[in-house]
């Protein structure tokens, strides 16, 4: 018997046969290329209605479609996860990667079959792909660029008032290229841009690393912005939202620029946010860019009543401070968004470790305290962690490796993939019980399926119902394993 919240007479058999079709496909194919494992034996149940996706490392199985294990009907003496499709939260904007220049790099150098492969892999959202939805690169060079450069460099001494010297060839070399090739297979995917650093010559150390922005050069910044934003459209690239600088209280990296809170607010009413209204730019400004520890940052900025209202929201880093700070901000400002821009996994990756703490505080935490995007740090890197500026990141494992045509899938894959493929661009969060051991969120999607991603943080097996409305099923997870569980309301 099917619960009666499943509803399995709205969808045709044949819908249901080409759906498990599609997931035996990929367990019997795409979970054959790279290091993706073998899935486990058995024949697709065509009358199944849940849809089971896991990764379990006991098993070293990663993110591939079950043929069984979420069983209609609640079984007594277990916990229940209770779903509330009609308390509705944040909508969601997508989940994945910082797309560095780096990653472009890697990207590039395939050749046009394997770059067509592995892109089509990432971004399509048809069939078995884990459809990308949302990307983040920098404007100019990150760390994770081989070289440091900015759109206006000239030589020491002089400055550009007028950004007659403005060019985004250093992009065009390999990041405009993938860009356009990814939004040929996912023409709806979103891009957030950010600065490590502006041209040196706007800063008051004239440096790559540290300093802060000129007081001078305010509105000239702006402009810079304008014509990064401006340049991309002309390439067919839209930048759905910026962050003014990216963790602005880190000024130790290469590149990198201080700036306070103080200075930010400054920067955004003054100058930023009068020249997106004057160029009549639809894109956001999303402040911060950094970590969780520190929430007063963000409410301080949006307590100014003149920077407040060219501001979309917040975006947040998780290498210091707890997740659940981040409803802190949510609190103070409910009128305003939340993003989850970057969580590096470091070299060589450990998939038990780094599966569980990411689903758990990113996934589900970053969801669950009000976040509209997921982004880990970066898509793709060589077997050396290469390329990075001199003093940059050096352990900063990619999403996959690429050595050539080959490609090697790593945790940040999986754990992207575990929200991406399902949880599309205008999901809302929805309401779901919080069971301790069993941590989890839930979203209803746009086509009125819902999905809900559950980790066992527990040390051993546990077992569960997941009930919506009047009906329900049950599974069980083992210790450390997360499953993403889908169905129709």
């Amino acid at each position: 018997m099917i619960p009666t919240f499943l509803n399995a007479d709205r969808i045709s058999d044949l819908a249901w046969k080409m759906i498990f079709l599609m997931i035996f496909a990929f367990n019997m194919g795409c979970g054959k290329s790279g290091n993706q494992p073998e899935p486990p034996d058995g024949n697709q149940n065509e009358e199944k209605a849940v849809l089971f996706w896991l990764s379990d490392p006991a098993q070293n199985i990663k993110f591939a479609g079950q043929t069984a294990g979420a069983d209609t009907g609640k079984t007594d003496g277990i916990q229940t996860i209770t779903v509330y499709p009609d308390r509705i939260r944040q909508e969601m904007d997508g989940f994945g990667f910082a797309l560095t220049g780096g990653s472009a790099l890697h990207l590039y150098r395939m050749s046009a079959d394997a770059r067509g492969r592995i892109l089509t892999e990432l971004f399509d959202t048809t069939g078995v792909h884990i459809g990308v939805s949302y990307l983040r690169v920098s404007i100019g060079a990150s760390d994770l660029d081989e070289k440091v450069f900015s759109y206006d460099d000239i030589p020491d001494g002089e400055t550009d008032m007028d950004l007659e010297h403005f060019t985004l060839d250093e992009d065009r070399k390999h990041l405009i290229p993938v860009l356009k090739e990814i939004l040929q297979i996912n023409p709806h995917i979103k891009i957030l841009g950010s600065p490590w650093s502006p041209p040196v010559w706007m800063k008051t150390n004239g440096s790559s690393i540290g300093g802060s922005l000129k007081g001078t050069c305010y509105d000239v910044y702006a402009d810079y912005f304008v014509k990064y934003i401006q340049g991309m459209a002309a390439e067919g690239i839209p930048i759905d939202a910026v962050t003014p600088q990216n963790e602005p209280l880190h000024p130790g990296n290469n590149p990198s620029m201080l700036m306070y809170p103080n200075s930010q607010a400054l920067f955004i009413k003054k100058s930023l946010g009068p020249a997106f209204r004057d160029a009549d730019l639809s894109t956001k400004i999303i402040i911060y860019d950094h970590n969780a520890d520190r929430p007063d940052y963000p409410i301080s900025v949006l307590d100014d009543a003149e920077a407040n209202p060219y501001i979309d929201g917040t975006a947040f880093h998780l290498y210091g401070g707890e997740i659940e700070a981040l409803s802190t901000v949510h609190d103070a400002h409910p009128d305003k968004n939340l993003y989850f821009t970057e969580q590096w996994i470091g070299a060589p990756g450990n998939f038990a470790s780094d599966l569980k703490w990411h689903v758990r505080e990113l996934i589900i935490g970053a969801s669950r305290n009000w976040c509209r995007t997921v982004i880990e740090w970066n898509l793709a890197a060589d077997e050396n962690q290469d390329p990075h500026t001199p003093g940059g990141c050096t352990q900063c494992l990619g999403a996959v490796t690429i050595t050539g045509d080959d490609v090697i899938r790593n945790p940040a894959y999986y754990i992207i993939a575990h929200a991406s493929k399902f949880v599309r661009p205008g999901s809302q969060r929805i309401y779901s019980t919080d069971n301790g051991t069993l941590p989890n969120v839930a979203f209803l999607t746009p086509d009125g399926r819902i999905v809900v991603i559950v980790l066992n943080d527990g040390g051993s097996e546990q077992a569960f119902n997941v009930q919506s409305g009047g009906g329900a099923f049950h599974s069980s997870l083992a210790a450390g394993a997360v499953g993403t569980y889908v169905w129709r309301e």
